[in-house]
């Protein structure tokens, strides 16, 4: 019995260095001396909109064009953020991937340290490690956060982060304000061409047929027949009371001539207005069809262009625009590693291990004894 008490002792004393002083002498120099030092430049922005509830038509319709709430339009800023477009520009403007993998970072944190792969889909998965977007869903206000190995670097790449953003927020902008404006400009153009056809084809008819405006001059027409009308009567009266008085009277052929012309005049200045197929009146609702086409197509020309101008003030109302509430931080210190904190972190987790696995190995020898 007392030479398994030493034995054991031995075999507790070394698991106790297996699983708690080696791991905590590596946590030591690794966390002490050995990783790299970890800037973080952060900075805060929100995705404002002047844009209202609309229930117009209009409204619903500029909605279905592209244009999209604020909200939405952080989620959008946020994506752009994480994504292979993003992490391209930061490669090609400041070379992110080579600071992410300089020789001058410990080998645990650095691209393609351990494992060698520095392909762009690593490097984008381990730059989606390293930059991270919080959005306050209270406030709306999204912080982004980028982490580096020097404080220059963190900076820039949040510096060009913001910027990029400005630039797609104010691209979806210029986007949906061209689109609306483009698809009112067409309504416009095709109700002018609508309206030049149909005055064209008026003017076609007025010039074939003769005519200014049928109902007009039809009106005239007939205005001129009651006058000859009113003279034949006159003429008539006169030569029936010669005939009554003086039946002898040299006024009575004269009379009697005149009140003929007077009836042929009315019967011509009728078939004029009227019965005639080529009559004002046949003519004028062929004209009055034309007439009409051509009034619709400048109120539908003069609909179009209101609605160009309302789209135009919709379009700049609704416009959305990212404001920077706090600019990209300069770090003056790394924020990580936290040295003291993960060294006693983990000689807690191995205390831990090291109790677990004396009292499995105490169980183990009391079984077999």
């Amino acid at each position: 019995m007392s030479d398994f008490k030493p034995h054991f002792l031995k075999k507790l004393n070394a698991l106790f260095v297996l699983t708690v002083v080696l791991p905590s002498l590596l946590a030591t120099v690794y966390f002490g001396y050995w990783a790299s030092d970890v800037y973080t430049s952060e900075s805060s922005f929100v995705v404002r909109s002047h844009e209202k509830p609309s229930s117009s038509t209009l409204g619903v319709l500029l909605k279905g064009a592209g244009f999209s709430s604020a909200r939405d339009e952080s989620y959008t800023v946020q994506n752009y953020i994480l994504s292979r477009d993003a992490l391209a520009v930061l490669k090609a403007e400041i070379g992110l991937d080579k600071a992410y993998a300089s020789e001058q970072v410990d080998v645990v944190n650095r691209f393609a340290g351990l494992d060698g792969d520095d392909s762009f889909e690593a490097l984008h998965r381990y730059y989606q490690k390293k930059v991270a977007v919080m959005t306050d869903s209270a406030t709306a206000i999204s912080t982004l956060s980028v982490k580096a190995f020097t404080a220059q670097d963190a900076l820039r790449a949040n510096q060009i982060l913001l910027k990029r953003s400005e630039a797609l927020v104010n691209r979806l902008n210029e986007r949906g304000r061209q689109d609306l404006i483009r698809f009112a400009k067409a309504e416009v153009d095709q109700a002018a061409q609508n309206a030049k056809t149909a005055a064209l084809a008026l003017s076609v008819f007025r010039n074939r047929q003769g005519v200014l405006d049928p109902e007009r001059q039809a009106a005239a027409q007939l205005q001129q027949v009651a006058k000859i009308h009113d003279e034949l009567i006159a003429t008539t009266t006169q030569l029936s009371q010669l005939k009554v008085f003086t039946p002898q009277n040299p006024q009575i052929p004269s009379l009697e001539n005149r009140a003929k012309t007077l009836r042929a005049e009315i019967a011509k200045e009728t078939g004029k207005a009227t019965g005639d197929p080529k009559s004002l009146s046949n003519k004028a609702a062929e004209f009055q069809r034309l007439a009409l086409e051509s009034d619709l197509a400048n109120k539908q020309l003069a609909s179009a262009l209101i609605s160009l101008e309302s789209a135009r003030s919709e379009a700049q109302r609704q416009q959305v625009y990212l404001e920077r509430i706090a600019q990209p931080s300069l770090p003056d210190v790394a924020q990580e590693p936290r040295r003291v904190r993960n060294i006693l972190a983990t000689l807690v987790l191995c205390l831990v291990a090291w109790g677990i696995l004396s009292m499995l190995v105490a169980g183990v020898r009391e079984h077999q004894d």
